[in-house]
């Protein structure tokens, strides 16, 4: 038996499954009341894997009409919560500190493949769509560490494999924190311009939006489903508990230092990179 084989999954993942046919609830908001779905002890080392940020939306083919009408609103998908207790049970409490180390990261067997996508301004967007206004896409094999893609033939190059989604739970205060700092942004944003601009403006923030809202165990069937995916945050930005870092050399071997919150941390983990700089300059 080999290594990896000893390693505990505990949050396996099927990439031929939408985000809603997974044999464990994904979540793409942040709150306190997603329950955790495993535990963890500190000094654990365990498995977790992720699907594609998109959920699967984008497809391994020559067509770039996936990435022009993708869905934003199903965006980053979460893997966990996972609750972290010490040697005796006793779960994480607010004001720990949370270290987490990255010991391996790597594609899924039999999907070793990624892409690049540039959105387009109207559904996304970027930095850079005064350059590049239209939506395109780029498949890429990988190999390792390596990637390469037919679509831009005779290049290959090395690349950090990172989450791009690490953090934990926020509390019910430092959520309605978030929630009133960013409608004040996004409201002082709008007062400034035109509706014209407004129309073609990449927003300063994203408020929350039941609309595609996964909020892990939780039912969407259920009264309690509504009252959170009201209030969840949007994944987007990094935030106080992490969250969205993209940060290039958070990778094999790298620790990363997070606050907890809540009781149990409930730590999450997702949207994963092959390769890319600091930042998703082209998105």
């Amino acid at each position: 038996m080999n290594t990896t084989e000893r390693i505990p999954n505990i949050f396996p993942i099927d990439p031929n499954l939408s985000p809603t046919q997974q044999p464990k609830p994904l979540h793409n908001r942040w709150h306190p009341d997603i329950p955790p779905i495993a535990q963890v002890k500190v000094n654990s080392v365990f498995r977790v894997d992720m699907i594609d940020f998109t959920g699967g939306q984008i497809k391994n083919d020559d067509n770039a009409e996936d990435v022009k009408s993708i869905n934003i609103n199903k965006n980053h998908h979460l893997s966990g919560p996972f609750s972290v207790c010490d040697e005796n049970g006793k779960p994480a409490k607010p004001g720990d500190l949370l270290v987490v180390e990255l010991c391996d990261l790597g594609a899924l067997p039999g999907h070793e493949w990624g892409y690049t996508g540039i959105f387009v301004r109207e559904n996304g967007g970027g930095f850079l769509t005064d350059h590049f206004p239209n939506a395109a896409k780029a498949i890429r094999d990988l190999e390792g560490v390596y990637a390469s893609s037919c679509h831009i033939p005779g290049v290959q190059f090395a690349g950090n494999i990172h989450p791009g989604l690490i953090g934990t739970a926020p509390s019910k205060e430092l959520l309605e924190i978030w929630n009133e700092r960013e409608r004040k942004l996004l409201e002082e944003d709008i007062e400034k311009m035109s509706l014209a601009a407004v129309l073609h403006h990449r927003p300063m923030a994203m408020l929350p939006e039941p609309k595609e809202a996964l909020l892990g165990a939780i039912s969407p069937k259920s009264a309690e489903f509504e009252l959170i995916a009201e209030e969840a945050a949007r994944p987007i930005p990094g935030r106080e508990n992490g969250g969205n870092c993209d940060i290039k050399n958070l990778t094999r071997g790298s620790r990363i230092y997070l606050p907890v919150f809540v009781e149990g941390a409930n730590f999450s983990v997702g949207d994963l990179h092959s390769s890319q700089g600091d930042g998703e300059v082209s998105f």
